[in-house]
C-alpha cells in the first residue's frame, strides 16, 4: 500500500502499507511525490507519476487514502488497520487495502495486511483478490523481506503467488534534505512481470526487467 511516506526510495514503489509503530496522541499528516516512474511491487504502473495522501493515526490505529496519476485516470487506495510495538523493538500490525481506479488502466484489488518487524528486518505477507474485469476473480497473496539500515540503505526480497506469479528485488536509498525527502532505487524483476514491464527477448517473448528510478516527495 502505497503509503507515500517516503522514508526511502521504495516508498512510493511498494510503500509498505503496515503501520507498525504506536503513537501517544493522535495525528493527521499529508504527502505529496513524485517518481520518474511509479513502480509497485516489482510492475510498472507509469512513466513520470506524482501522488498526494493523508494519513490518520490514534494510538495503535491508522487510516488512510493515497492517490497517484497512472495516466487512464487515477489509482486511489484507502487503508487501515492497527499496529503494536513492545519496547524490546518487535512490531506487527494487521490491516486492509483497497486499490481503485477511476479509469480502465486496472481493476479492483482488496486485500488483508499482515506486518511484522524487528530491528533492520520486515516481512509483509498480504494475500487479496482481483475482480479482473470480466474474467473470474483471481486470489492472490505476496510476501515481502525487507532490511532497512539507519543510514537510508534498504534492500527488499518479494515474491507473488496464487493466481499471480513473479518476484522481484529493489535495493534503494533515501535521505532527507530540508525536510525534502529524496530516493533512489534499482528495481529487478523477473521475466513474469516482462510485458507489464515492456521487456521481450529476441522472441518476443517477456524477458527479465531492470529500472533505476528516482523520487521526491514531502510530508506535511
Amino acid at each position: 500500500m502505497k503509503r507515500a511516506r517516503l522514508l526511502a526510495a521504495g516508498a512510493l514503489l511498494l510503500a509498505g502499507f503496515g503501520y507498525t509503530g504506536i503513537t501517544s496522541a493522535q495525528e493527521v499528516s499529508y504527502n505529496i511525490g513524485w517518481a520518474s516512474e511509479y513502480y509497485y511491487r516489482g510492475l510498472l504502473q507509469k512513466e513520470s507519476s506524482g501522488s498526494a495522501g493523508i494519513d490518520f493515526t490514534n494510538g495503535g490505529f491508522y487510516a488512510g487514502g493515497w492517490t497517484a496519476d497512472v495516466g487512464d485516470g487515477l489509482e486511489v487506495d484507502g487503508y487501515f488497520g492497527f499496529g503494536v510495538e513492545t519496547d524490546e523493538g518487535l512490531s506487527a500490525s494487521i490491516g486492509f487495502t483497497g486499490y481503485y481506479y477511476t479509469g480502465d488502466f486496472d481493476d479492483t484489488y482488496e486485500e488483508l495486511n499482515l506486518n511484522f518487524g524487528y530491528g533492520m528486518l520486515g516481512i509483509e505477507y498480504s494475500f487479496g483478490t482481483y475482480d479482473n474485469f470480466d474474467g473470474p476473480e483471481q486470489d492472490y497473496n505476496f510476501l515481502a523481506a525487507t532490511i532497512s539500515a539507519e543510514n537510508g540503505l534498504y534492500g527488499t526480497l518479494a515474491q507473488f503467488g496464487g493466481d499471480f506469479d513473479g518476484n522481484y528485488i529493489e535495493l534503494g536509498y533515501g535521505l532527507t534534505i530540508s525536510e525534502i525527502d529524496f530516493g533512489i532505487a534499482a528495481i529487478f524483476s523477473s521475466d513474469e512481470f516482462g510485458e507489464g514491464n515492456g521487456q521481450f527477448d529476441a522472441n518476443g517473448n517477456p524477458a527479465e526487467s531492470q529500472a533505476v528510478i528516482f523520487t521526491i516527495g514531502k510530508t506535511f
